[in-house]
């Protein structure tokens, strides 16, 4: 009903706004004077009529934008999946942004391997939405409509996950996370809260053996930290959670080292980690597969686990990592965020410039599909110029096999594997060099996935 409500309200705001366009183009083009209420009558110094479109209390919408893979539900379009009566057949691969409904203002979004959740800050009781594959709980229990008891493996369109919140009106979701099958939501008064496939301790509760997860109601609070949570992070299989005093703790599946507690085992409850980590206050964790990153408040590079494509050879010929090690880069400047992927690595620096390492299709051509030392990728592909120096970048993302980057003008940048058309550029082919997307709106966030991405973006009025 709120979806409808929303859109009869963006129908008449869109006729009202193309009334006024209308009444003006008949104006100057000396056919009618446009009719404007008295109140609305302003003049300039010469005398002349000022036509006002948008009120001056209007403030900028908050959207969302999905593309890629939508047959399992990532992108919340149920039409995509089941086509409605005016489309005949299902749309497998959506390759340009694709406006979604929501019915409040999302602050965090997260792309798992097949689902997707959403978030929003408000204090009201809704505060976490899940759409996609959910054939372990990773969205949470989704009621069926036809047999309460029973839930939904795949959810069309965003759907309320419940959190039992003990305060529910006054607790603020921060931000969620999502791994291969599991999924973490980070609130401010109540801690952090997994659901999922927890198999090999990633939820971070006792592994329990046999469990069953498809159509599960188990959510759980996870306990055991030092401090306050400011930050999650989902890898395949693993979490990381990083705390208000620099502390990283990890559990989860530790094959690869990826939980970075020197060991290779399963660790079902988080522990802090130590290494190269002792003494350092962490500001940042990212990871997205079987490989880890934390960047400290000085600026400096920890890495740990999978580094079969080099993604840790700065450090360390090693394959496998199981302790934090300081990655010493050089000619990188001062990093202030880093980005881990599947097989590659990206570090952004304090000029807006990225660095870019791994293997793939790193941005820099066809010809650069590996490498084991920062490879700067030229400030010219993301527009920048003597005429545009503020195209720095800002902020940069990573998916399993592709890279996003947002510019302070807030543009969208993607470059990688185009996995069913996941970078959303309008067509199917890979792309080796930076690109940028054509979103209607100031981004102001994006996150990548398998085969899909979510943009935040607000609007240009």
């Amino acid at each position: 009903m709120f979806v409808a409500h929303l859109r009869r309200s963006s129908s008449l705001c869109s006729s009202s706004l193309c009334s006024s366009l209308s009444s003006r183009l008949v104006g100057v083009c000396g056919y009618a004077t446009a009719q404007v209420p008295h109140k609305s009558k302003l003049k300039d110094r010469s005398g002349e009529p000022v036509f006002q479109f948008v009120g001056h209390n209007k403030k900028p919408s908050h959207k969302v934008f999905v593309w890629g893979f939508s047959f399992s539900g990532a992108l919340g379009i149920p039409s995509f999946v089941v086509p409605d009566s005016g489309r005949k057949r299902p749309r497998k691969y959506q390759l340009t942004p694709y406006r979604l409904e929501t019915a409040d203002q999302i602050t965090s979004a997260a792309c798992g391997y097949g689902f997707t959740l959403l978030a929003s800050s408000t204090r009201d009781a809704s505060k976490v939405w899940g759409m996609g594959l959910n054939k372990d709980s990773q969205l949470g229990f989704q009621r069926s409509q036809h047999d309460r008891l029973q839930s939904y493996e795949y959810v069309l369109e965003p759907s309320p996950v419940a959190l039992p919140l003990t305060s529910p009106l006054q607790t603020r979701v921060l931000q969620v996370a999502c791994g291969r099958a599991h999924s973490l939501v980070l609130t401010d008064l109540e801690g952090v809260f997994s659901m999922g496939n927890n198999a090999y301790g990633q939820c971070g509760r006792p592994i329990v053996e046999d469990e069953v997860y498809s159509g599960s109601h188990t959510i759980h609070n996870i306990k055991g930290f030092s401090g306050r949570v400011v930050q999650v992070a989902c890898g395949q299989d693993h979490s990381l959670f990083l705390t208000d005093q620099g502390k990283v703790y990890s559990c989860g599946w530790g094959a690869d080292g990826q939980t970075g507690l020197g060991h290779h085992h399963m660790s079902p409850c988080p522990v802090e980690l130590g290494g190269a980590l002792t003494g350092v206050h962490v500001q940042q964790v990212s990871t997205y597969a079987d490989c880890s990153l934390a960047l400290s408040q000085d600026g400096e590079l920890f890495g740990w686990g999978n580094s079969e494509y080099m993604q840790l050879a700065l450090a360390t010929d090693r394959t496998q990592v199981t302790s934090p090690r300081r990655l010493p880069l050089t000619g990188c400047g001062r990093v202030v965020q880093a980005a881990c992927g599947g097989s590659q690595v990206a570090v952004l620096n304090d000029q807006g410039e990225v660095f870019v390492w791994g293997y793939g299709i790193l941005g820099k051509g066809p010809r650069l599909s590996e490498s084991s030392v920062p490879e700067h990728i030229p400030p010219s592909l993301f527009g920048r110029s003597d005429f545009n120096p503020s195209a720095a970048v800002s902020r940069i993302s990573c998916g399993l096999n592709h890279f996003a980057a947002v510019t302070e003008r807030r543009e969208l940048f993607v470059w990688g594997k185009n996995v069913r058309g996941c970078l959303g550029i309008g067509k199917r082919d890979d792309q080796y060099f930076p690109w940028r997307v054509t979103v209607p709106g100031l981004v102001v966030d994006v996150a990548c996935g398998v085969d899909h991405m979510v943009a935040l973006v607000k609007s240009l009025i």
